[in-house]
C-alpha cells in the first residue's frame, strides 16, 4: 500500500535530550576508526578552539535515531518496516557535537515520492541544544520496497 503524501509536512515531538560524553564518543571514534585527537583528547579539541573533545561527523546519526525511529514506527503512516532500505544519509553541521551537549531531536518527513512502485521517504531531523542552538541537520532517505519489488 502506497505511503500517504498527506504526511509530508509532518514534525514530530521533540525527543528526551541525549548527553554527549567524552566516553561515548571515545567508542564511536573507536569503533569507525577515526583516530583524529580532537575525538580522543580533550587538550587537543581546546587547542583546536573547543570547550571539549568533538564527536566525528557521523556521530549525529547516534544522536538521531531514535527520533527517526518515531517516524518508522508511527502507525499512521503505516509504513512497512520490513521493506524498508536505507537510501540516503546526509548530515549539515552548524557546529560539532562535543562533550557536554545536551541534545534534542526534532524530526520531520520533507518528502514522499513513489517510483518504479517503490516509496521514498525523505525525514529531516533538526538538531538543538537544549537552550534551542542550531547543531545539525540530518537527512535520510528510506525507501520502502513496493510489493513486487
Amino acid at each position: 500500500m502506497p505511503l500517504d503524501p498527506v504526511f509530508i509536512g509532518r514534525s514530530y515531538p521533540p525527543s528526551q535530550p541525549y548527553d554527549v560524553s567524552r566516553e561515548k564518543i571515545r567508542e564511536f571514534a573507536e569503533a569507525i576508526g577515526a583516530t583524529s585527537p580532537a575525538y580522543l583528547d580533550a587538550e587537543a579539541a581546546k587547542a583546536l578552539g573547543h570547550k571539549d573533545v568533538i564527536a566525528p561527523p557521523t556521530f549525529a546519526i547516534v544522536v538521531s535515531m531514535k527520533t527517526n525511529e518515531t517516524v518508522m514506527f508511527d502507525p499512521e503512516l503505516k509504513l512497512d518496516y520490513s521493506r524498508v532500505v536505507h537510501g540516503d544519509q546526509n548530515f549539515t553541521h552548524h557546529r560539532a557535537i562535543t562533550a557536554g551537549d545536551q541534545l534534542v531531536c526534532v524530526a520531520h518527513i520533507d518528502a514522499i515520492t513513489s517510483r518504479m512502485g517503490n516509496d521514498m521517504v525523505t525525514v529531516r531531523t533538526e538538531i538543538t541544544t537544549v537552550d534551542g542552538e542550531p547543531v545539525t541537520t540530518a537527512r535520510s532517505m528510506l525507501v520502502v520496497r513496493g510489493e513486487d519489488a
